[in-house]
């Protein structure tokens, strides 16, 4: 509906909230962060005016379950990080991401952005087949009725619209030179070696001088027509010759060298921590790539443009966490549901 992967942009925020709903982050940052009995039944969390409940934690809970154990088995759930249970993280990511639903859906009526009645209609049209997917069982298990099942899609979807009008006015002139990626042939020759615990240590200074020596000697071959490719076959201490290199990927000094050569122009021998490089331009504008460099910019560019109006949006809220409900909350290998609420969603405001 709105050509936009909301995900992506969930993803690139990610975390945000969470620092300042879980009970293990929260300080810092200047955000107002409420601890409080004075929930009603079920609420999970509130941010200002707008509150979570226990059937929409479980549906994306459950969701989320599925995906793991559809890719690695039940078993999964004995796994941990840095003593963190695989369960804790998964929690984790799903108060992080309803909260941003419902973070962007405050976003939505502080700029007045609304569903149309079709759009409305797709979510219910999303409701109706979740709920028709689930068991009795499974109702009772998830807490839900249509009506929040339709509420939470129109929640999802109006979240989606708002990331769409926050980055739709959002197209920056991306120039070739910003995004330009060259081509380029690579000789190497080493001044160091990696111990056996992985340290680069450096050869002592004759050694430096000599291999240095042989550097300049493979350069003036190449200066004096000998197939550059076959010397760096013959020489190069690295398995890779040809590079197609993009602005950032090397260390500047690198970079200043090889982005001023012309076609066909071999630099001279560069020196770096670990050892002498020469390189010979072979294209200085890869065309494919570099317009693929500028999608890629431009879509950065809208990222950070959505992530500072979210980020600045999130400091103003009032949040509040219900603590020991939250705590209580487990994964349950009782009961599995094939019902795929975010597919489902996908499904209809995708067409």
């Amino acid at each position: 509906m709105f050509n936009i992967n909301i995900k992506k942009y969930i993803a690139a925020a990610l975390g945000i909230l969470l620092v300042f709903l879980y009970p293990l982050s929260l300080t810092g940052c200047g955000t107002k962060v409420v601890l409080t009995t004075g929930f009603g039944k079920d609420e999970v969390f509130r941010l200002s005016d707008r509150s979570c409940y226990l059937p929409e934690i479980m549906v994306y809970l459950t969701d989320i379950q599925n995906q793991y154990e559809s890719v690695y088995g039940s078993g999964i759930w004995s796994a941990s990080l840095s003593g963190v249970s695989l369960e804790e993280n998964v929690k984790d990511t799903v108060l992080a991401k309803i909260a941003q639903v419902k973070t962007m859906y405050l976003i939505a009526q502080a700029k007045q952005i609304v569903l149309t009645p079709e759009e409305e209609m797709l979510a219910d049209k999303c409701a109706e087949e979740y709920y028709s997917l689930l068991s009795d069982p499974e109702r009772e298990y998830l807490g839900v009725n249509k009506e929040l099942l339709t509420k939470m899609y129109c929640e999802y979807a109006l979240a989606d619209k708002v990331v769409y009008k926050l980055i739709e006015d959002i197209n920056p002139e991306i120039s070739d030179d910003e995004a330009r990626t060259i081509v380029l042939q690579h000789i190497f020759i080493s001044t160091g070696a990696t111990d056996g615990a992985g340290n680069f240590v450096s050869y002592d200074p004759d050694e430096k001088a000599s291999r240095y020596k042989t550097a300049t000697e493979i350069r003036q071959q190449a200066i004096d027509g000998e197939d550059f490719e076959a010397l760096a076959a013959k020489y190069s201490e690295e398995s890779e010759i040809t590079l197609s290199l993009e602005r950032g990927a090397m260390e500047k000094t690198i970079e200043d060298v090889t982005f001023g050569l012309e076609t066909g122009e071999i630099s001279e021998v560069i020196t770096n921590d670990s050892g002498y490089h020469i390189f010979k331009c072979i294209s200085t504008l890869d065309r494919a790539q570099t317009d693929l460099n500028k999608e890629r910019l431009v879509e950065e560019r809208r990222q950070k443009a959505f992530a500072d109006e979210y980020n600045t949006f999130v400091a103003g809220i009032v949040k509040n966490l219900n603590e020991e409900l939250w705590d209580s909350i487990e994964l349950s290998e009782d009961i599995q549901i094939s019902a795929d609420f975010f597919g489902i969603y996908d499904s209809y405001f995708a067409k």
